[in-house]
């Protein structure tokens, strides 16, 4: 079984894990950045925030000094969610990588970095997620 269908026994999608993922690791960080360090448009992230935050997974605090701008925190629930997340990451790779020696799987992983090193993908963060509310050519 993939990630999105791990995913889906959350009842969360791919692009819900990497958000919930980048506020575990960047508390208090804005929407604003947010949006620039995943590469989608603000408008879109919103709305990801928004179903985030219905399902008190995350919560947007006023930013001190400037009522106009958002810190985005993950709730108890969210950490609880990103934790459970990460079992299902461990378990996809587990299953991944099954055939593979520990020295095999360094190395997999060794190369799998180069790649994202050359294409120029900041890591951790999927390249779909600029393709979010851009219409197909």
């Amino acid at each position: 079984m993939g990630f999105a269908k791990r995913l889906a026994t959350l009842n969360l999608k791919v692009y819900d894990a990497g958000i919930l993922r980048m506020l575990g690791s960047n508390p208090g960080l804005t929407q604003q950045a947010l949006s620039k360090l995943l590469g989608v448009f603000p408008s879109q992230l919103v709305r990801l925030l928004d179903t985030l935050e219905e399902r008190k997974l995350v919560e947007r605090r006023d930013t001190p000094g400037d009522r106009r701008r958002y810190q985005l925190h993950l709730t108890a629930k969210g950490r609880a969610v990103l934790a459970r997340i990460g079992e299902l990451t461990a378990e996809l790779e587990r299953d991944l990588f099954a055939g593979l020696s520990e020295r095999e799987r360094t190395l997999v992983q060794r190369l799998l970095t180069r790649v994202v090193a050359q294409q120029r993908i900041t890591p951790g963060v999927h390249p779909a997620y600029k393709q979010l509310g851009r219409k197909r050519a």
